[in-house]
């Protein structure tokens, strides 16, 4: 299974940039992501940068990976999902709509 991190850019040279993984120092090719600027956090995979994520977006990812971690450990997760706890599943756009036209089955 591969997994993003998010990480805050800190320099950028041509299509290489300077990231922090909690702390450590990261290469990410950034070929994919032209408008990427320094202080932007990107969202990693394999050391290629595939998206541009908001702050708030980037800090639940890794309050949630955090979470993983600890529980990983036999831990608690502690509030690392706190953003999921109160919200309802929602279903898809095209299943919602069969649902409510009353096919319960494909």
């Amino acid at each position: 299974m591969c997994v993003g991190i998010p990480m805050q850019l800190t320099a950028i040279d041509g299509i290489v940039g300077h990231a922090l993984d909690k702390g450590a120092p990261q290469l990410l090719d950034l070929s994919l992501l032209p408008d990427a600027r320094v202080g932007d956090w990107v969202l990693g995979f394999l050391g290629t940068g595939r998206e541009i994520l908001p702050e708030a977006e980037a800090l639940l990812i890794l309050k949630a990976l955090d979470g993983l971690s600890r529980i990983m450990a036999g831990g608690d997760h502690g509030d690392a999902f706190a953003d999921l706890d109160a919200r309802t599943p929602t279903l898809p756009p095209h299943l919602q709509a069969a649902l409510d036209a009353g096919q319960a089955t494909g």
